[in-house]
């Protein structure tokens, strides 16, 4: 993994890789402004996770390829499909908005709006972005802690027919493996890839729990994604209308996994996770390539189910449901403006949308059922610009306004500045703006048998943020970083005093550092480490937030010698140890147990914990490596959230082929 100063890749027609005349610059990316950006001039703390880092680390599910990002906290609620909630920067799980290509893929449904990490797999992803910081300028709701974008595999312009896929098994009777092809066949090109993953899985309940039973919690997933391109034309210097990209992606997955109803096993207790998901865009490039506009449709359907049967321990039973239905369009335009003088690179962004959310859900038992059906519809529109003055100075600034009939307008702003001292081989940056999160569908509308009902009159939650670091380069052999970041978020929406509707309440101040120190001793090694420190406190009751511990720390390195055994030709053995170190992290109130089961009613913490994984990939012939996954070596069962433990130790080994 390489952390970077980068920026995400937002919508797609405005950089759809593997197109013929559209490619993006080289060494470049598409930033926050949404505008092809050298990587040292952005001003956004981005992590990059890259197709090589993915198949080097194990990375099989998003959970597992966040856990050691900076400033990203990951809790998930068992092994490989369960719950996985991220904390980015001390927010809420909540406010961290996830794009596929650019496009929002947040389920409507789940009563907080809060994105399910341990769901996805990674076969069909070429590279995962992570924009920390506030970007509701950009991104709009739910972009208060940050953004996560999964960017889907390209098709290679040079070859027609490209082949690849992964087989692998192991420990806990696990099989997983992916397929896929993808090609150029001269204005068009295509891409396909399958997926699956099956486990045993581990017990989730921690071993302290005295009704633990060790009963495991499988999973069975499965995913298929479908892109095609058609390129048209091309862009000269006079040309009116230039190069226009057409290009679709269908994405359909489903999950079903084993459920733990802590503090007790409950072996009938499983879950369905379904979710197909699906676009359409343009791009083209008008007066020469001196405007480029695009347009984007896109749909997205989940469908989760959670039931629980009667078994010995419990005669209740269960049968939840939710469905989330989201329709939105995208108009995305950049503006190149010629520079002179003292100032270059300047370019204009602009653009709006629409989109409509449902959500309808039922759970719970008759007498505490949980419902909602509901819909709502919002519409936004957005500026930004950018410029780099006397070679030395990027500046970047973004204006959004989102207006929701149901809950009222929001505008939001961003503002950043790079300041480059070749002099002494640093990078300046600064950067600061506002983020908001609209009330989701449930805390609108949803109720809970006849005391309790959702507040129509919600506003969203707002926060204000901002940063500054630097990063330096010690010759060519190392680079240090250090960032610190403060938000103050207000109107959080949480329970009235009598628990019958919700209503903006609560504040929080965050605050911290992000510090980053990658070595390259020799050109086969390199080693990052990087640590985060959060302080992140209820303003209202100056308590510590729930499950964000102060310290995260993740070691990270990358060996690559050349070797050649038993006569073979020489190759490169890559080993990738992985270690990541989380400190004792505040658990809220009645979400804690006693060894026998029972709730605690007051706060308390989770003691701290480590994970060390390893990888190593061997060629054995061009198109085809051997590879061994060792995650929890050292078997360590602490408890990212009160009574689940993180899964135990597991071996795999298998073979990966790219032809």
């Amino acid at each position: 993994m390489r952390n970077r100063i980068l920026a995400l890749l937002v919508l797609a027609p405005l950089a759809p890789a593997g197109a013929q005349g559209v490619q993006p610059i080289p060494d470049t990316v598409v930033t926050a402004t949404r505008v092809p950006t050298p990587a040292e001039r952005i001003p956004a703390a981005t992590t990059v996770i890259d197709r090589r880092d993915i198949e080097e680390r194990g990375y099989v599910t998003l959970a597992d390829a966040l856990a050691a990002v900076p400033g990203f906290r990951m809790v998930q609620l068992g092994g490989q499909g369960q719950q996985a909630s991220g904390f980015l920067r001390g927010t809420n799980s909540r406010h961290v908005l996830v794009l596929r290509d650019g496009v929002p893929v947040n389920d409507p449904a789940e009563p907080n709006g809060a994105f399910n990490f341990g769901n996805e797999l990674l076969g069909d992803v070429e590279r995962i972005e992570v924009v920390r910081g506030p970007v509701s300028a950009i991104y709009g709701t739910a972009a208060i802690g940050g953004v996560v974008n999964l960017i889907t595999r390209r098709a290679p312009r040079d070859r027609a027919f490209a082949p690849y896929g992964e087989i692998a098994g192991g420990t806990q009777r696990t099989l997983r493996g992916y397929a896929g092809a993808a090609g150029t066949i001269g204005a068009f090109d295509y891409g396909i890839t399958g997926q699956s993953l099956s486990t045993e899985g581990f017990n989730a309940t921690a071993p302290r729990i005295w009704s633990n039973r060790g009963e495991r919690d499988g999973l069975r997933a499965a995913a298929i994604t479908a892109r095609i391109g058609l390129t048209l034309g091309e862009t000269t210097p006079d040309a009116v209308l230039g190069a226009t990209r057409i290009e679709g992606l269908l994405r359909w997955r489903e999950n079903t996994f084993g459920l733990d109803n802590i503090p007790r096993d409950d072996p009938n207790y499983t879950g369905q996770d379904r979710n197909w998901f699906g676009y359409l865009r343009t791009r083209s490039e008008l007066a020469g390539g001196a405007w480029t506009t695009g347009l984007t449709l896109s749909a997205a359907n989940d469908r989760r189910r959670y039931v629980n049967l009667p078994d010995r321990d419990s005669l209740a039973t269960a049968d939840d449901l939710y469905v989330g239905e989201r329709r939105a369009i995208a108009w995305d335009n950049i503006l190149r403006v010629p520079g002179g003088g003292i100032l270059t690179d300047a370019s204009i962004t602009f653009g709006g949308g629409w989109e409509r959310e449902r959500a309808e859900s039922a759970a719970g038992s008759p007498f505490f059922r949980t419902t909602t059906d509901a819909r709502q519809t919002s519409g936004y529109g957005y500026l930004g610009v950018q410029a780099r003055f006397a070679e030395r100075l990027d500046i970047t600034a973004a204006f959004r306004f989102d207006n929701a009939g149901e809950y009222g307008t929001e505008p939001t702003w961003r503002l950043g500045a790079v300041l480059a001292l070749p002099e002494i081989s640093s990078r300046i940056r600064a950067a600061g703006g506002t983020a908001f999160k609209a009330p989701s569908l449930y805390q609108r509308f949803g109720r809970i048998g006849t005391f309790f009902r959702g507040n129509p009159d919600l506003e969203p939650e707002r926060s204000e943020s901002w940063e500054v670091g630097f990063e330096t380069d010690l010759g060519r052999y190392a680079t240090v970083s250090a960032l610190y970041f403060d938000s103050r978020i207000r109107d959080l929406i949480n329970f009235d005093p009598t628990f019958s509707t919700l209503v903006n309440v609560d504040r929080a101040r965050i605050r911290g550092g992000e510090f980053e120190l990658t070595i390259r001793p020799a050109d086969w090694l390199s080693v990052t480490g990087a640590w985060t420190v959060t302080e992140a406190r209820d303003s209202t009751t100056d308590t510590p937030l729930p499950r964000r511990p102060r310290n995260v720390a993740s070691l990270n390195a990358r060996l690559a010698p050349e070797v050649g055994w038993f006569g073979l030709p020489r190759s490169r053995l890559v080993i990738a140890p992985e270690l990541v170190y989380v400190g004792a992290s505040p658990e809220g109130a009645f979400a804690r147990y006693r060894d026998n089961g029972q709730s605690i009613p007051v706060a308390g913490k989770n003691p701290d914990g480590w994970l060390f994984h390893l990888t190593a990939s061997l060629p054995v012939t061009a198109n085809l490596t051997s590879f061994i996954e060792v995650r929890n070596i050292g078997n360590t069962r602490y408890e990212p959230a009160n009574a689940f433990v993180v899964p135990g130790r597991s071996a795999i080994l298998g073979l990966r082929g790219v032809f």
